[in-house]
């Protein structure tokens, strides 16, 4: 059985084994985006200036001539491939690249002693494992011989935790440096970059192209894959708007069968005459839907949905109320059973009404979008592990049960991010009391903050 492949898995600015492209003899194929603004030197790496910088972990390594083994953990699209091919040339290491999902034990083995032969004449070697996790314990140690007689400097590359995903001896062998998503700023250097390689803007107007950067999420490659479809457009083309991008970029959401179109009007009718509170409305397209041969259970569903979208918590009998008389229609079956529905119908359109948990949803949504992959503060993560300790894991954390009124007041938004008020009680039905607690808590808040200022 011939050896499986060893062709590392893609990263940021990554190049192929073998890549069809303007460069290659008889090449049709171009060479994606990526590819081509892939970085030639460390310092042209964006977004991670802790490790590159002047002053950062990496910087000072080559700079003393002592590149040691590493484990660089971080997001997709970040560079990680690319700062391992970097760092070989700026060492003088054969780059010699291997990925977990394509490799097993053989490949191991003829990597290490391709490794020892270069040794034995001179050339030293940088192994570049990607998705090193996906190695089994087994085979996480045997790289520990090699990495501690100097055969090769490993560099491993990670989206997971390295302190669950790999060997405790392992990790004692590595520095383990932590990529950061990259920030707007470093999408937007990007951006530049695609723009002057291509001799042109991008054809987007200012929201669309912060709308751009919001997509791409800190992923620099799948930043410049979008880019890429942008330019391909007509020197011409028309400038996009937020809504052009999206349709540009994003698929189109399949469109109801216009055959059912009195299917969806009737539903219709019934939601807003319970969300106008008026229950004899209600009861009438109910019934209609009933004598139309509309599917019971479809109704239950949909006034379950109402219970949560548009009672909320200014009622909270609703939602299990709406259970209950779908569970009640499942056991009587028809026609007994759609009495319940009935009684359900006259329950939620003459309860009290709040939309404050959807609404709170959609904001929330929203800028979870906006703000990607932000990490949650270090001092409300667990610290189960010696590496996560060391990188501030649960300091300063504060229990909310020993603080008076049970409420700490400290921050669980990510850093850097403005604390948001997404849920807002309508202060109707139970909700009332839910909005003077919210407001004492805020009070709370902002009288500890002042302590703490002073």
């Amino acid at each position: 059985m011939p050896p499986r492949k060893t062709t590392p898995t893609a990263d940021l600015f990554a190049p192929e084994p073998s890549v069809a492209g303007d460069d290659v003899p008889g090449a049709t194929t171009p060479r994606p985006l990526a590819d081509r603004l892939r970085p030639a030197v460390v310092g042209e790496v964006v977004g991670q200036g802790h490790l590159l910088g002047p002053q950062g972990s990496i910087s000072r390594m080559l700079e003393r001539g002592a590149l040691a083994s590493l484990i660089l953990w971080g997001p997709p699209g970040v560079g990680k491939t690319t700062i391992a091919r970097l760092l070989a040339e700026a060492s003088g290491l054969r780059f010699a690249p291997l990925s977990a999902v394509f490799s097993g034990v053989a490949d191991l083995k003829r990597a290490f002693d391709e490794a020892r032969t270069r040794r034995s004449n001179g050339q030293g070697t940088l192994l570049f494992v990607d998705e090193i996790h996906r190695f089994n314990r087994a085979q996480q140690d045997g790289f520990l011989p090699v990495v501690e007689d100097g055969t090769v400097v490993l560099v491993g590359a990670t989206t997971e935790n390295p302190s669950f995903a790999l060997n405790g001896a392992l990790l004692s062998r590595c520095q383990v440096m932590v990529l950061k998503r990259l920030d707007d700023e470093a999408l937007e250097q990007l951006l530049t970059r695609a723009e002057a390689e291509a001799g042109r803007a991008l054809p987007v107007d200012r929201q669309a192209r912060d709308v751009l950067r919001a997509m791409a999420d800190g992923d620099g490659r799948y930043l410049l894959n979008m880019a890429e479809q942008l330019l391909a457009l007509p020197a011409d083309a028309r400038e996009l708007d937020s809504a052009g991008l999206a349709a540009l970029l994003a698929k189109r959401a399949a469109l109801y069968d216009k055959d059912r179109e009195e299917h969806y009007n009737l539903i219709s009718a019934l939601h807003k005459s319970l969300r106008g509170s008026d229950p004899d409305a209600a009861l009438y397209w109910f019934a209609r839907m009933l004598e139309g041969g509309e599917d019971p259970r479809y109704i239950a569903r949909r006034l379950t949905r109402f219970a949560a979208e548009d009672v909320g918590l200014a009622d909270p009998t609703a939602l299990p109320a709406a259970i209950a008389a779908w569970e009640t229609y499942e056991r009587l079956g028809t026609p007994e059973g759609e009495l319940a529905l009935a009684q359900l119908v006259v329950h939620l359109g003459t309860a009290p009404k709040s939309n404050a948990v959807y609404a709170a949803y959609n904001e929330a949504r929203r800028a979870a979008r906006e703000t990607g992959s932000l990490m949650p503060p270090a001092h409300i993560l667990n610290a189960p592990t010696k590496l996560m300790k060391q990188l501030g894991y649960g300091r300063g954390y504060d229990y909310d049960h020993n603080a008076e009124d049970a409420f700490s007041g400290q921050n669980y938004f990510p850093d850097g991010m403005e604390r948001q008020a997404f849920y807002r009680p309508a202060g109707r039905g139970r909700e009332a009391a839910i909005l003077e607690r919210l407001q004492h808590w805020a009070e709370l808040r902002t009288r500890r903050a002042d302590r703490k200022e002073r």
